[in-house]
């Protein structure tokens, strides 16, 4: 079951925030259930062209004892899709902001991948008094320049859309893509999900020109001072064969006030996606020791 909530955005953009939760539980289950309202909350920012049904899984087992509640960010999903210029980083951090404080979740726990992450870490530097905790899933701190941008034009540019049917949205994705080194269907169900049907076809629910906008207001600049100013517990988890190198995530653990490591074996870039089980083991610990302060 899923339940949808609009929230207001930066500049008046409506987005769509999602609860993932099982069924009410009855009898001496429902009692050992905590109250949602008085749960601790937390927020999950997928990354570019991610979705909030991306973590639904994760959201239901957080549900057991969190308030959990997965954003479709600006251009994303089910949220409004603004203007080219209105993708800034200032603009995805106000989103969240604003998210936090009319769902009455702070003081919360932050989830993001990728782009979400870096989104998670703009915030808890700018709004401490809003963030207790923060995990950053499988992005880098470095800047990636204008080569990995151009690289993104070129790969938008190679999608075979239309699709004629989510079969060939899996294959592609999970096999036939020039970017996959060996058959990953775990990337092919990924962008399943950010698909819809048209007149001709299954094309993506966003706009590739956006998200291109979207990544160029971030891709140029290092991001280290931000982590510097992290004052929450913090983890970095990366997937052993994500974009996250492991001596990068190691200095950004180093960067952060009180920063931890994990990763995860058999994962890639889509880590909660690629190993869901190995993904909870790695962040319940923190989670632990975070509603444990």
């Amino acid at each position: 079951m899923a339940r949808r909530i609009d929230v207001t955005g930066a500049g008046g953009v409506r987005l769509a925030a999602w609860e993932f939760a099982d069924p009410p539980k009855t009898g001496e289950e429902q009692a050992r259930v905590t109250e949602p309202d008085q749960a601790p909350g937390v927020l999950l920012l997928h990354g570019l062209m991610g979705r909030a049904s991306h973590w639904a899984s994760a959201a239901r087992w957080l549900g057991e004892r969190h308030r959990a509640v997965a954003l479709d960010q600006r251009g994303h999903g089910q949220s409004d899709r603004p203007p080219g210029d209105l993708y800034t980083r200032e603009a995805y951090v106000e989103d969240a902001e604003a998210a936090i404080e009319q769902l009455g979740l702070g003081p919360v726990v932050l989830i993001g991948h990728a782009m979400g992450a870096l989104t998670a870490w703009q915030l808890a530097a700018k709004r401490p008094d809003l963030v207790q905790g923060l995990i950053i899933c499988d992005m880098r701190a470095s800047a990636l320049g204008a080569a990995s941008q151009r690289e993104w034009e070129d790969w938008f540019k190679a999608w075979p859309v239309p699709f004629a049917t989510l079969a060939d949205v899996r294959k592609w994705f999970g096999e036939d893509d020039p970017w996959v080194e060996r058959p990953s269907p775990s990337r092919g169900e990924f962008y399943a999900e950010v698909m819809q049907e048209s007149a001709d076809g299954w094309r993506p629910v966003f706009q590739p020109e956006q998200m291109l906008k979207s990544r160029e207001t971030w891709v140029f600049d290092a991001h280290w001072e931000e982590l510097t100013q992290v004052q929450c517990p913090a983890l970095v988890v990366r997937g052993l064969d994500g974009e996250l190198g492991r001596a990068e995530a190691q200095e950004m653990v180093r960067v952060l006030p009180r920063g931890e490591y994990a990763e995860v074996a058999d994962a890639g870039h889509l880590v909660h996606y690629d190993q869901p089980s190995a993904w909870r083991a790695a962040i319940e610990p923190f989670l632990d020791g975070v509603l444990a302060r």
